[in-house]
Protein backbone atom coordinates (compact mmCIF):
# COMPACT_ATOMS: atom_id res chain seq x y z
CA UNK A 1 0.00 0.00 0.00
CA UNK A 2 1.32 3.13 -1.13
CA UNK A 3 2.02 5.91 1.87
CA UNK A 4 -0.28 8.53 2.33
CA UNK A 5 1.23 12.16 1.47
CA UNK A 6 -0.13 15.32 3.29
CA UNK A 7 -0.76 18.73 1.69
CA UNK A 8 -2.37 21.96 2.40
CA UNK A 9 -4.95 24.13 0.44
CA UNK A 10 -6.18 28.11 1.89
CA UNK A 11 -9.83 28.73 1.10
CA UNK A 12 -8.00 32.33 0.75
CA UNK A 13 -11.21 34.76 1.13
CA UNK A 14 -10.04 38.37 0.07
CA UNK A 15 -11.47 41.06 2.59
CA UNK A 16 -12.37 43.50 0.37
CA UNK A 17 -16.07 43.17 -1.22
CA UNK A 18 -17.45 40.91 -2.53
CA UNK A 19 -15.05 38.72 -0.38
CA UNK A 20 -13.75 36.89 -2.99
CA UNK A 21 -12.60 33.08 -2.92
CA UNK A 22 -9.33 32.92 -5.01
CA UNK A 23 -9.09 29.86 -7.22
CA UNK A 24 -6.13 28.82 -9.57
CA UNK A 25 -6.36 26.80 -12.59
CA UNK A 26 -3.56 24.76 -12.71
CA UNK A 27 -1.00 24.62 -15.88
CA UNK A 28 -2.14 21.93 -18.70
CA UNK A 29 2.22 20.57 -18.34
CA UNK A 30 2.25 19.93 -14.61
CA UNK A 31 1.40 16.05 -13.52
CA UNK A 32 -0.76 16.52 -11.28
CA UNK A 33 -4.06 17.32 -12.09
CA UNK A 34 -2.78 19.66 -15.31
CA UNK A 35 -5.52 22.12 -16.59
CA UNK A 36 -7.72 21.65 -13.27
CA UNK A 37 -9.35 24.44 -11.08
CA UNK A 38 -8.43 24.11 -7.45
CA UNK A 39 -7.58 26.16 -4.63
CA UNK A 40 -4.23 27.18 -3.80
CA UNK A 41 -1.86 24.60 -2.59
CA UNK A 42 0.13 21.54 -2.78
CA UNK A 43 2.21 18.77 -0.89
CA UNK A 44 3.90 19.23 2.34
CA UNK A 45 7.84 19.92 1.67
CA UNK A 46 10.97 18.67 3.93
CA UNK A 47 11.35 22.63 4.58
CA UNK A 48 7.96 23.32 5.55
CA UNK A 49 7.39 23.42 9.67
CA UNK A 50 3.99 22.40 9.45
CA UNK A 51 0.63 21.89 6.87
CA UNK A 52 0.00 25.79 7.92
CA UNK A 53 3.51 26.78 6.50
CA UNK A 54 2.77 24.64 3.47
CA UNK A 55 -0.27 26.39 2.53
CA UNK A 56 1.25 30.18 3.13
CA UNK A 57 4.81 28.78 1.34
CA UNK A 58 2.00 27.68 -2.06
CA UNK A 59 -0.12 31.04 -2.01
CA UNK A 60 2.94 32.72 -2.10
CA UNK A 61 4.27 30.56 -5.10
CA UNK A 62 0.84 30.11 -6.95
CA UNK A 63 -0.48 33.45 -6.56
CA UNK A 64 1.85 35.75 -5.21
CA UNK A 65 0.34 36.06 -1.96
CA UNK A 66 3.05 37.35 0.95
CA UNK A 67 2.54 35.36 4.41
CA UNK A 68 2.32 38.99 6.03
CA UNK A 69 -1.33 39.62 3.86
CA UNK A 70 -2.33 36.27 4.91
CA UNK A 71 -4.24 35.45 8.86
CA UNK A 72 -5.21 31.71 8.92
CA UNK A 73 -8.72 31.23 10.90
CA UNK A 74 -8.82 27.82 10.54
CA UNK A 75 -8.28 24.29 9.76
CA UNK A 76 -11.09 22.40 8.18
CA UNK A 77 -10.98 18.64 8.62
CA UNK A 78 -8.55 16.27 6.97
CA UNK A 79 -9.75 15.18 3.04
CA UNK A 80 -8.49 12.05 1.28
CA UNK A 81 -8.05 12.47 -2.40
CA UNK A 82 -9.43 9.10 -3.36
CA UNK A 83 -7.63 9.19 -7.02
CA UNK A 84 -4.08 9.43 -5.51
CA UNK A 85 -2.33 9.34 -1.55
CA UNK A 86 -2.95 12.98 -0.83
CA UNK A 87 -4.23 13.97 2.26
CA UNK A 88 -5.37 17.87 2.11
CA UNK A 89 -6.00 19.88 5.00
CA UNK A 90 -7.39 23.09 4.08
CA UNK A 91 -6.79 26.11 5.82
CA UNK A 92 -9.69 29.19 6.14
CA UNK A 93 -7.78 32.39 5.64
CA UNK A 94 -8.43 36.37 5.17
CA UNK A 95 -6.37 37.90 2.75
CA UNK A 96 -5.43 42.18 2.87
CA UNK A 97 -5.85 43.70 -0.53
CA UNK A 98 -2.65 43.47 -3.03
CA UNK A 99 -1.45 42.03 -6.48
CA UNK A 100 -2.26 38.59 -7.21
CA UNK A 101 0.74 37.57 -9.10
CA UNK A 102 0.56 33.80 -11.14
CA UNK A 103 3.75 31.91 -11.45
CA UNK A 104 3.23 30.15 -15.45
CA UNK A 105 5.37 27.75 -14.26
CA UNK A 106 2.82 26.53 -11.81
CA UNK A 107 -0.83 28.18 -12.67
CA UNK A 108 -2.23 29.59 -16.05
CA UNK A 109 -4.76 31.72 -14.27
CA UNK A 110 -5.97 32.99 -11.28
CA UNK A 111 -10.17 34.28 -10.47
CA UNK A 112 -12.10 34.71 -7.36
CA UNK A 113 -15.70 33.53 -6.62
CA UNK A 114 -17.78 35.14 -4.48
CA UNK A 115 -17.95 33.99 -0.71
CA UNK A 116 -21.87 34.62 -1.23
CA UNK A 117 -21.87 32.49 -4.09
CA UNK A 118 -19.54 29.36 -2.02
CA UNK A 119 -22.22 29.63 0.47
CA UNK A 120 -25.43 29.22 -2.06
CA UNK A 121 -27.23 27.04 -3.88
CA UNK A 122 -24.86 27.01 -6.61
CA UNK A 123 -22.77 24.37 -5.05
CA UNK A 124 -24.11 21.17 -5.50
CA UNK A 125 -24.03 17.56 -6.27
CA UNK A 126 -23.61 16.81 -10.12
CA UNK A 127 -22.07 15.19 -12.60
CA UNK A 128 -18.32 15.84 -14.42
CA UNK A 129 -17.25 14.03 -17.84
CA UNK A 130 -13.87 13.01 -17.47
CA UNK A 131 -11.63 10.79 -19.39
CA UNK A 132 -14.81 9.66 -21.08
CA UNK A 133 -16.45 8.84 -18.10
CA UNK A 134 -19.16 9.61 -16.30
CA UNK A 135 -18.45 10.62 -12.48
CA UNK A 136 -20.92 11.77 -9.70
CA UNK A 137 -19.34 15.10 -7.91
CA UNK A 138 -20.27 18.27 -6.48
CA UNK A 139 -20.17 20.77 -8.81
CA UNK A 140 -20.11 24.80 -8.24
CA UNK A 141 -20.25 26.40 -11.64
CA UNK A 142 -19.37 30.27 -12.27
CA UNK A 143 -18.74 32.02 -15.23
CA UNK A 144 -17.72 29.38 -17.46
CA UNK A 145 -15.78 27.31 -15.09
CA UNK A 146 -16.46 24.50 -13.04
CA UNK A 147 -15.55 23.51 -9.78
CA UNK A 148 -15.52 19.75 -9.01
CA UNK A 149 -13.68 16.77 -7.32
CA UNK A 150 -11.99 17.16 -4.43
CA UNK A 151 -12.05 20.93 -4.42
CA UNK A 152 -15.85 21.12 -4.71
CA UNK A 153 -15.82 18.71 -1.32
CA UNK A 154 -13.25 20.85 0.35
CA UNK A 155 -16.05 23.52 -0.27
CA UNK A 156 -18.92 21.81 0.91
CA UNK A 157 -16.53 20.84 4.16
CA UNK A 158 -16.15 24.49 4.11
CA UNK A 159 -20.13 25.30 3.79
CA UNK A 160 -20.60 22.30 6.29
CA UNK A 161 -18.53 24.27 9.05
CA UNK A 162 -19.54 27.88 7.99
CA UNK A 163 -23.48 26.62 8.30
CA UNK A 164 -22.71 25.17 12.17
CA UNK A 165 -22.04 28.72 13.21
CA UNK A 166 -18.28 29.00 14.55
CA UNK A 167 -16.32 28.96 11.24
CA UNK A 168 -19.04 32.13 10.15
CA UNK A 169 -19.01 33.67 13.34
CA UNK A 170 -15.04 33.89 13.35
CA UNK A 171 -14.97 34.74 9.53
CA UNK A 172 -17.68 37.17 9.94
CA UNK A 173 -15.59 39.17 12.91
CA UNK A 174 -12.34 38.97 10.56
CA UNK A 175 -13.92 40.56 7.77
CA UNK A 176 -15.05 43.82 9.95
Amino acid sequence: MKMRRPAAVTIAILREVPHGVIFVERATHLRDHPGQIGLPGGRLDAADRDLEAAALRELHEEVGIEASRVRILAALPLIRQRINTFDVTPFVAIVEPGALRIDSRETAAVFTVPLATILGPSLREGEVEFGGIRIASPVLDHEGRRIWGLTARILQSFTGAWAAGDLRATVERALR
